[in-house]
């Protein structure tokens, strides 16, 4: 390997239990908006969930393949591409899709439907979408990944977490209610504050790298907005819907690919550059947007 495949950002058992701590509160944040009644709301009204779920789960891993055989990345670049595809919806996007006056019930059902299915679907979507890329054959064999194990890391550090926060909210909702929007706030600085702290350390290599990560993650980010809106446009769905599948599509959770990258792939440089930048950069991309459609909006709403 050279390059940025050879990179490592590694983390000691200390650090790794901390991000995995950090991660599971991220994800008990996210589970504080979550109600059972949701997903029936996909019963009765199927349309535009399942048109966000295709969107989410299926053409994004696609559209990442076709953009990573375009921009032939270094191979570490290309497995971070894909396993940022393949993880779910990330917790900020509820809060964008609010911003923006959008169907934010539809981005909750999206959100939860795609978090809690990421038990078995990202495993199994990165093991499938990775081997459609021939160039990372060599690095993909040399990192035993088991499938097995990352389902049981998902469900410590995902599924857990959202029964817990899914339990309070069903027993105890006023103070769910209460708690939600400092939760998900702290979770956020808590853990961008330590990734960014963690790479300190590799700034070197960060800085060498950091420009062929930079445009990759804009353009991916950028299609995966576009993809989302035009899907939703073309299924003929209510505006306030296609904006809610535009966000939920190009806001994914980069924070569960960090950990996968930190326990599965030995702080893979090329992964891990990516997955941090794509969970920056998805901060200010989807609250851009967010703020775009709610000045749409509000000019068609006074048309």
């Amino acid at each position: 390997m050279e390059g940025i495949d050879a990179i490592k950002i590694n983390f000691n058992p200390e650090q790794l239990t901390l991000l995995n701590i950090c991660l599971a509160f991220l994800m008990f944040g996210v589970a504080l908006d979550i109600r059972l009644d949701d997903f029936q709301k996909i019963f009765r009204r199927p349309k535009a969930p399942l048109t966000g779920l295709v969107s989410q789960l299926l053409l994004l891993p696609i559209l990442t393949i076709l953009l990573a055989m375009y921009f032939n990345p270094p191979a570490s670049i290309a497995l971070g591409m894909v396993l940022i595809a393949v993880c779910p919806g990330g917790n900020v996007s509820n809060f964008a899709v609010h911003l923006a006056d959008a169907n934010a019930a539809l981005s909750v059902i999206l959100t939860s439907v795609t978090t809690l299915s990421a038990i078995i679907i990202t495993p199994l979507a990165f093991g499938f979408w990775s081997e459609w890329l021939p160039a990372t054959e060599a690095l993909r064999q040399s990192i035993s990944v088991d499938a097995a194990k990352m389902v049981y890391t998902i469900i410590q550090l995902v599924f857990v977490p959202l029964m817990l926060g899914m339990w309070i909210n069903y027993r105890f909702p006023a103070f769910s209610q209460k708690i939600q929007r400092p939760v998900r706030w702290l979770s956020i600085i808590i853990f961008f504050s330590f990734v960014i702290f963690a790479m300190i350390g590799n700034y070197d290599n960060i800085v060498q790298h950091v420009g062929k990560v930079f445009i990759i993650v804009l353009v991916h980010n950028t299609a995966a907005l576009l993809l989302g809106f035009w899907f939703a446009r073309s299924m003929r769905l209510p505006m306030p819907d296609v904006r809610a599948i535009s966000i939920e599509t190009g806001i994914q959770n980069s924070g569960l690919g960090l950990i996968l990258i930190f326990n599965f792939f030995g702080g893979l440089g090329g992964m891990a550059m990516i997955a941090a930048w794509w969970g920056i950069w998805h901060l200010i991309s989807g609250f851009s947007v967010a703020m775009w459609f709610k000045y749409r909006a509000a000019r068609q709403a006074a048309a």
